[in-house]
């Protein structure tokens, strides 16, 4: 959960007396935060924590065995307090200075953990882990499921107390504990027509998350596979003047350097834009830009949303439009003109007045309303998509570096590199905002849910994709997949033979459920209630609880919307 508003004393009071009475029955303690640091020295001027469960682990106890010792230094990684001022009890004076507990969190599978002394001063914690965060939030997927190993050694200090002298950079959490002390929080960026907001999600522990979301979108950027796709309006000239995000009466004050008095307004209105939505995952409803105490001229900017008509976008044998109470509601001219087409697959785009399309034939076509374009005859295309500025996306499955963009005058682009290093892709879609790509390919002898930032020239055409980044390892193929909001996927595929529908965070963690048997396609609500799969009959479905619905027949085309008009 998110972090909330300073609470008043009587409530703090409150929080802290329940606090004291866990303590004596909890083994990691959980109590009211007071303050703490962004960096070691750093204070923070206002309690961040707002309400979120606080662990507070247990400091070393005395004379207590080098086994007991690692044990408790590993569980001290729940305590991000004041720089992990807990872990840091557990380490030997010289090694205290050099261990840096934000460089990596190491995420593990619950109970997959071993703790193996090696020598009476030695021992290696083998454990599988599940994904692991940078000092920056970002955090990134395994890849395998391999173990790791990780050592420890130890020596008696002088008052014969024993102290570890060697172990790993950063903490190490369970998966369950991870998602209780760390957050997930969406740093928010601009598309480069400064037209939609592009979420780039980081962890961060709760406790802090308002002053570490301030610190790494305006102090940093965004994370390396966004470079190129995205905008910010900070620069150089407007960093943070310091490290704390304090909170009065429900407004945070960001304080930035002098140059910031020397941007205009509009970049000034964009900062805003970006504070605001970034931080109102923190539970912070007001931000004020400051420098040196006074508020900057700024307001927020509205920005075009990327979300989707609750009712599915289907073709039948008869009609093409959104389906409600049984009856189809047409789009003024592209519905006919995409009945003219034996579509296969169809995506439309926000505007809804493109559709991307796949017919029988197996050919890429572009429909308007004044009829269709075929613009790419290769074999083995796969579904194509379109993007926010009008182009027309395609590869051929057996090609992985044949990724191709149509533009709006027909020309054609080919993307550089493609999906380089994939020797198959089996499904690709542009997310809404038109920054980010998607696409299932065949990895060696795996497959994977890889990402990548459309890299675009001044006029908006894509001339690339940026840095790959691998979000799941799958066991199978998929056959279907969709982006179901701005930060999230969802695909078909099959686990153990069963079929599932899988949801994946972009920088986030997957969920799956059992889905009906055969899907072919999916379609992508504003959130996972909204998501429909049809499969090879024409059966139309929807979620109701763990239970898939039937909602329509004959359905020929379950089309993908890539939002509504702005």
């Amino acid at each position: 959960m998110p972090e909330g508003r300073t609470a008043g004393r009587g409530a703090r009071a409150a929080a802290a007396a329940v606090a004291l009475v866990l303590a004596l029955v909890l083994s990691a303690c959980a109590g009211l935060p007071t303050s703490g640091p962004v960096n070691a020295g750093q204070p923070i001027a206002e309690d961040e924590a707002g309400g979120d469960l606080v662990f507070l682990p247990d400091a070393p106890a005395k004379d207590a065995t080098p086994q007991q010792i690692v044990e408790g230094f590993i569980a001290a990684g729940s305590g991000p307090r004041d720089n992990w001022a807990i872990a840091h009890l557990y380490l030997a004076p010289a090694f205290s200075e050099e261990w840096d507990p934000r460089a990596v969190v190491t995420v593990y599978d619950p109970g997959e953990r071993r703790l193996a002394e090696i020598t009476p001063d030695q021992f290696v914690l083998t454990v599988t882990p599940t994904a692991f965060v940078d000092s920056t939030g970002e955090m990134s997927a395994t890849g395998d499921s391999s173990q790791l190993d990780m050592s420890f050694a130890l020596a008696q200090q002088a008052d014969g107390q024993w102290r570890i002298t060697q172990a790993p950079q950063g903490i190490i959490l369970d998966q369950n504990r991870f998602k209780t002390v760390f957050g997930s929080y969406s740093l928010q960026f601009f598309d480069p027509t400064w037209t939609y907001l592009v979420p780039d999600e980081r962890w961060f522990p709760r406790q802090y998350a308002a002053t570490r979301i301030a610190a790494e979108l305006v102090n940093g950027g965004p994370s390396p596979w966004l470079l190129g796709a995205v905008a910010t309006a900070f620069t150089d000239v407007a960093r943070l003047a310091t490290l704390s995000v304090p909170q009065k009466l429900g407004v945070a004050a960001v304080s930035l350097q002098d140059g910031a008095r020397s941007l205009d307004r509009t970049v000034l209105d964009r900062m805003q834009t970006q504070l605001e939505a970034s931080l109102a995952q923190a539970r912070i409803d007001q931000v004020d830009m400051l420098v040196n105490e006074q508020v900057l001229p700024a307001e927020a900017l509205t920005v075009r949303q990327t979300r989707v008509d609750t009712n599915p976008l289907v073709r039948t044998a008869d009609d093409f439009g959104f389906l409600s109470g049984g009856t189809v509601e047409e789009i003024p001219g592209l519905s006919q003109a995409l009945l003219q087409v034996s579509a296969t697959d169809i995506e439309v785009d926000a505007d809804r007045s493109l559709a991307a399309v796949r017919d029988s034939s197996g050919a890429v076509l572009r429909v308007d309303a004044e009829g269709a374009d075929r613009v790419d005859e290769r074999p083995g295309l796969l579904p194509p998509s379109v993007d926010a500025s009008g182009y027309v996306w395609s590869v051929p499955q057996s090609t992985p570096g044949g990724v191709y963009a149509y533009g709006p005058d027909g020309a054609q682009i080919a993307i550089a590199g493609g999906w380089a290093g994939a020797s198959q892709v089996l499904a690709q879609r542009v997310s809404r905002d038109g920054t980010r790509l998607a696409a299932v390919v065949r990895d060696g002898d795996r497959f994977a849910l890889w990402v990548s930032g459309i890299v675009r020239d001044r006029s908006g055409a894509p001339t690339g994709l940026g840095e790959k980044r691998v979000l799941a390892v799958l066991g199978a193929g998929v056959t279907a997949l969709t982006w179901t909001g701005s930060t999230s996927l969802a695909f078909a595929t099959t686990v153990q033979g069963d079929p599932y529908l899988v949801t994946q965070e972009v920088g986030g963690f997957s969920s799956s459920q059992r889905v009906v048997p055969g899907v072919t396609a999916i379609a992508g609500g504003t959130q996972s209630g909204g998501v429909r799969v049809r499969d090879g009959a024409g059966e139309l479905y929807a979620p109701r609880g763990s239970n898939w619905q039937q909602f329509a027949s004959g359905i020929v085309v379950l089309a993908v919307q890539q939002g509504s008009p702005g």
